[in-house]
């Protein structure tokens, strides 16, 4: 299974994100990207599993069953909600490259907060292995970012 970059930037990774949740794939394992625009958009067909109410991070799930979350930035749920508008509703069918939450990246930055947006695989237990595709810039919703091999796929 192939995902798409969910933003626009350079995807690096988790262990360059200042957040060990996310470095030490706590949450998951997957990539982060360093966005250069505020536009969240689906990197795989599924439903919308969970929406922050803050409206900073997203989940999507996969009918494997498999779940990517979005998180933009670190810390930023600090900043409730200020500068998230959220595109999309809890249990919304969304296709690739679907838009789902604009943010301003000014404000996250100015707010003192890391732009760095992890992409992880929530439940790595359906997953044999993943691969992502770091060190290099990536346009939302149409480079692929993350490899998946889904068990039983």
């Amino acid at each position: 299974m192939t995902f798409v970059a969910p933003v626009t930037g350079k995807a690096v990774s988790l262990d360059e994100v200042e957040d060990l949740v996310f470095s030490q794939r706590i949450a998951g394992d997957g990539l982060a990207i360093i966005p250069t625009n505020g536009k969240v958009v689906a990197p795989i067909d599924g439903v919308v599993s969970h929406l922050f109410d803050t409206s900073h991070a997203v989940s999507i799930q996969h009918p494997s069953g498999l779940r990517v979350l979005i998180h933009v930035g670190i810390d930023t749920v600090k900043l409730y909600g200020e500068g998230f508008t959220a595109l999309v509703g809890i249990d919304q069918q969304v296709k690739k490259g679907d838009e789902l939450i604009q943010f301003d990246l000014d404000l996250i930055q100015q707010a003192g907060c890391s732009i760095a947006t992890p992409v992880v695989i929530t439940n790595m237990d359906l997953a044999l292995k993943q691969k992502a595709m770091i060190q290099r810039n990536v346009v939302a919703g149409v480079d692929p970012v993350l490899e998946v091999l889904v068990k039983g796929i």
